[in-house]
């Protein structure tokens, strides 16, 4: 059993105990008895991991990861969810992932992967407005160490070359390439 303490959430700093234990599940290939009755045999080991929150909250994960996953790692897996399921809700929010209504695959998989390319480019917009607002302070003397007529910054902005791969997944998706 470990006692960890997490970063600080919602709801100040975050504090919970894990314990963790290698289980073999019961979903192996299924035997039939001689009175006809089904029986599972023993699957494939995987951890338990159970956590106790400082609020008395209990929870239970199974992970199907090797048996030398240290008890830090299993943890952070754990909180990193929280991360997964913010983005799929800004997703859906700001990007109207769940906005799709066509009747094919295709137009949903076109859909999805759009949103999912807008989603990084967008965060690296914020971030890139976040930085440059911490850099800049006053305003009026950038303003003043320009040349006359200069643009306030480049037209190519760093945001293309951080994602090159972003213009070969906008052309896949708009002119998928098939298998011959």
């Amino acid at each position: 059993m470990a006692k960890g303490q997490l970063a600080a959430g919602t709801k100040g700093r975050l504090t919970c105990l894990f314990a963790a234990r290698r289980v073999r599940v019961a979903d192996g290939h299924k035997h039939r008895m001689r009175d006809n009755r089904m029986q599972c045999m023993p699957g494939d080991e995987v951890w338990l991991v159970g956590e106790r929150r400082s609020t008395g909250e209990q929870k239970y994960y199974v992970f199907e990861l090797t048996g030398d996953a240290s008890l830090k790692m299993l943890a952070a897996t754990i909180k990193a969810r929280w991360v997964c399921e913010q983005a799929h809700q800004q997703l859906k929010e700001e990007l109207g992932l769940d906005h799709f209504e066509g009747r094919s695959w295709t137009g949903l998989h076109r859909h999805a992967l759009m949103t999912m390319i807008a989603y990084p480019f967008l965060q690296s917009r914020r971030l890139k407005q976040r930085d440059g607002k911490k850099e800049s302070g006053d305003r009026r003397h950038n303003r003043a160490c320009r040349p006359s007529g200069s643009h306030p910054r480049p037209l190519r902005t760093a945001s293309a070359q951080a994602m090159p791969h972003c213009e070969k997944l906008l052309a896949d998706a708009v002119e998928p390439k098939l298998p011959k």
